[in-house]
């Protein structure tokens, strides 16, 4: 008898050490099926955290979305949600995707964009999951934060939708946001809920159509090999973004956002940004000059050719306010009069002072460095440029691209002695092509 109490007793001890893993369990995320969804509950309905009703607590939660609340049938979107709660010391969230008219059916995938979230599949009555990928007998997804989240105290997340790969008619994006107290127990919390119903983007969409090819720093016709380059126009891309680091595969760049892509003389371009009037992309390696056709191609079709001169050397500085070269000193602190930016130091250049100027159009390097890769080492210039600060020439101390980056060029030169105080003008010429007029350096002589 008093063996069969110990082992009662045992067993009793298991269970009661298991009671605050399950409280505290939920910072690693919820159980799938608490979006609030039809047919789902909440964190708040299920008991995993409780505080006041659902929508009580004085906050919100919220979905931002690329464009308008449409979507383009296989094509991924960007979402961010956000969970505001200003008695919040924790947040974290779930969100599904399902047909409107019939909320048993998913809509679509989630890809994760870092640690800070994550896909779990299920089905009704959400008894069983598992992490992604999804079997065909837990089709439904959902995403949701993860303990990193938690432990970084973060109220914003980010991730990929695609829609399904069809025309499915209207869609609803789901979600619960958690504004939790931080206090490891599920009392205490504010749950919220929002909905989006997303539509399909008219059949076809509007084709591309380009109005400007011009440099990516001067925003001045001409354009060289493996430059910057920006993209004017109408309907160029459904939504706005930059490339995220996990579309850069062992190097080399993405030459497709979302269904966006471009070619310069018939050649992939690496697409950095993209939006519905403005596109920069790098242009490709390539070894002709003179007129090109550029064409941008979306899910709506291509764009008409659009002529861009190519040229071997199209050099311009990237500008600060649209009016100052992007300037450093070799320990990378900022060149430019000191109200330049908002609390932000900026100091001018003095005579003699040794400043990196940043731009691109360059041309070759030695070793040559393709288009559309990221640079490793730090690839010299083969033709050395000439820099003039107010007429005068500036000592050249060297030029390279940039490592790490792509298409982004170093100029280290020092200031000339005599260079009066003010804004004064910088001009470069590489390989007998001049940048535009109209950039200064901001010089102060002490």
């Amino acid at each position: 008898m008093e063996r069969k109490r110990k082992v009662l007793f045992a067993k009793m001890a298991v269970v009661a050490s298991v009671v605050p893993v399950l409280i505290y369990a939920y910072e690693y995320g919820p159980d799938p099926g608490n979006t609030g969804a039809p047919g789902q509950s909440t964190c708040a309905q299920a008991g995993c955290h409780s505080g006041t009703a659902v929508n009580a607590g004085g906050g919100s939660v919220a979905v931002t979305f690329p464009a308008d609340l449409s979507y383009t049938p296989g094509t991924r979107q960007h979402l961010v949600v956000t969970v505001t709660d200003s008695a919040a010391r924790r947040a974290g969230f779930q969100l599904t995707a399902l047909l409107a008219g019939d909320s048993t059916k998913p809509a679509g995938t989630f890809s994760p964009s870092d640690n800070t979230t994550q896909v779990l599949c299920s089905t009704p009555p959400f008894t069983a999951q598992q992490p992604a990928p999804c079997p065909a007998n837990l089709p439904m997804q959902f995403i949701e934060h993860t303990i990193q989240a938690y432990q970084q105290g973060k109220t914003s997340f980010e991730f990929d939708w695609t829609p399904p790969a069809t025309d499915v008619g209207p869609v609803t994006i789901y979600v619960a946001g958690n504004g939790a107290n931080g206090d490891l127990t599920n009392r205490g919390d504010h749950i919220y809920t929002q909905s989006y119903t997303l539509t399909p983007a008219a059949a076809g969409g509007s084709a591309p159509s380009i109005t400007g090819v011009v440099n990516g720093a001067s925003f001045q016709p001409g354009i060289a090999a493996g430059s910057w380059v920006t993209v004017q126009g109408a309907n160029l891309a459904s939504g706005t973004r930059t490339w995220r680091a996990d579309e850069i595969v062992n190097g080399n760049l993405p030459t497709k956002l979302d269904d966006v892509s471009v070619t310069i003389n018939g050649k992939p371009a690496a697409v950095y940004f993209i939006s519905p009037t403005q596109l920069n992309v790098q242009a490709p390696s390539d070894t002709a000059t003179g007129p090109v056709p550029v064409v941008v191609t979306t899910a709506a079709g291509a764009s008409a050719p659009f002529t861009a001169q190519l040229q071997s050397f199209s050099p311009a500085f990237f500008l600060w306010t649209g009016k100052y070269a992007v300037a450093t000193r070799p320990d990378f602190s900022w060149v430019g009069k000191p109200d330049l930016f908002p609390g932000v130091a900026t100091t001018p250049a003095k005579p003699g002072d040794v400043i990196i100027l940043w731009g691109t159009g360059f041309g070759p390097t030695n070793p040559a460095v393709p288009g559309g890769v990221t640079v490793t080492g730090a690839p010299t210039l083969t033709t050395v440029p000439t820099v003039r600060i107010g007429g005068a020439a500036a000592e050249y101390l060297g030029g390279a691209l940039s490592p790490g980056s792509a298409g982004l060029y170093q100029i280290a030169v020092r200031v000339p002695a005599g260079t009066p105080a003010g804004d004064i003008p910088v001009v470069v010429d590489a390989g007998g092509v001049s940048s535009p007029d109209g950039v200064f350096l901001t010089v102060q002589p002490q």
